[in-house]
């Protein structure tokens, strides 16, 4: 038997440097060829590092959140032959203690938790694998214990009544890695180098909403649904025509603004990592229904971690919106280095004055904001007004 040793492969780019994201193997497990072994994050962008060699897992370089130069070692495999490295004793990994013994007392799926954790377990006598965690991503904290042991020792109504209003004195520190760190690095930086100034307007989308559901009763089976995303990118699109200083990247450290004939939409997505920002390209040459089935591709694959660096990478101008949550007031950050994001509250229905009679009209406030060294404020309230005026009246969204 030998000791294959997996140093972090050059993934391309010139990049130098990527974080581990998260292990996707532990020591004892045997891995086959082209397995993955790892994710690591470059900028945006989650790539796995495939296993070269099939064999079993002797250590693992490091822990998720450290960042990995190209060449350090990753990973130990023990395999047929002689492998990479001479058949010794693999030496302790940096940064990786040995597994505790309460960590091998669970068979087969082991529940997250903690050694101090799985020891109070064991002296109340509670099997982990019939709790539920409440950490991040089900990890199990003694309150949990706690809590499945008072309602496993009294009548259901005086436990539950007990977990209700027991004492919680429990903490827990959460590192701040992967696509976590990622999301404050480029919030911190939009902040710290963008004067932000925030221009909120009120719109009446009645006719919009309107027009939006004859569109769908019509071609929705051809063409797809149309939201109101859509929409608003192609008025933000025509209203960039007349304020190309807005659609724009600012290069702080050669004091250069590039304002770009394309529209690359970036769009604000959650998931379960955190807030990611995928691209739809060249947003001017398409329409809605196109808009709409690119927005529905990239959201999908933002949320099960398939977009690619190319995906999340080089928008000129962003939107993010809370949909049925979205509030009625937002102050969005920029996403650095564009200088405008444009904010979608929730739509609602509120009674308006009209021709001195008050109706009901469905209403909808834009709160975006804009890089105050690139755009003035009487030009970021003419864009708005620009989108609000197409908006409005969406016929003008299919004429040229």
């Amino acid at each position: 038997m030998g000791i294959h040793v997996i140093k972090m492969p050059d993934i391309g780019e010139g990049i130098a440097e990527v974080e581990l994201a998260a292990w996707n193997v532990q020591p004892g497990d045997h891995v086959a060829e082209d397995q993955s072994l790892a994710d690591v994050m470059t900028d945006k962008a989650t790539v796995e590092i495939p296993s070269p060699v099939a064999g079993k897992v002797l250590s693992l370089g490091c822990q998720p959140g450290v960042l990995l130069a190209v060449g350090a070692e990753l990973i130990r495999i023990e395999v047929e032959g002689e492998g990479n490295e001479r058949n010794r004793p693999p030496a302790p990994a940096p940064g990786q203690a040995a597994p505790a013994p309460a960590d091998r007392d669970d068979p087969g799926t082991k529940p997250l938790a903690s050694p101090a954790v799985r020891q109070y377990a064991r002296e109340h006598d509670v099997d982990l694998r019939q709790v539920r965690g409440s950490g991040p991503g089900g990890r199990i904290v003694r309150e949990d214990v706690e809590a499945h042991d008072r309602l496993g020792s009294g009548s259901p109504s005086s436990s539950s009544r007990d977990a209700r209003y027991a004492e919680r004195n429990g903490e827990e520190a959460i590192p701040v890695i992967g696509l976590r760190r990622k999301i404050a690095q480029q919030m911190q930086a939009a902040k710290r180098h963008i004067p932000h100034f925030t221009y909120v307007e009120e719109i009446d989308v009645t006719e919009m909403e309107a027009l939006r559901a004859q569109l769908n009763a019509r071609y929705e089976s051809q063409r797809g649904h149309l939201t109101l995303l859509p929409l608003l990118m192609r008025a933000v699109v025509l209203a960039l025509r007349e304020f190309p200083q807005i659609n724009a990247r600012y290069d702080d450290e050669a004091d250069v603004v590039t304002r770009y004939a394309a529209v690359h939409f970036g769009v604000a997505t959650q998931t379960d990592g955190g807030l990611m920002v995928p691209v739809v390209r060249h947003a001017e040459a398409r329409d809605p229904w196109s808009n709409a089935a690119e927005i529905t591709r990239l959201a999908e694959a933002a949320r099960t971690g398939k977009a690619s660096r190319e995906e999340l990478t080089g928008s000129t101008i962003t939107v993010t919106s809370l949909g049925a949550l979205g509030g009625i007031v937002s102050t969005p950050v920029i996403n650095h280095p564009e200088v405008a994001i444009v904010g979608v509250n929730r739509v609602v229905e509120r009674p308006m004055i009209r021709a001195g009679q008050v109706v009901a009209r469905r209403m909808m406030n834009l709160s975006s904001s804009f890089d105050h060294r690139v755009v003035d404020g009487i030009d970021a309230a003419k864009f708005i007004q620009a989108v609000r005026g197409y908006l409005e009246l969406p016929a003008t969204l299919f004429i040229e």
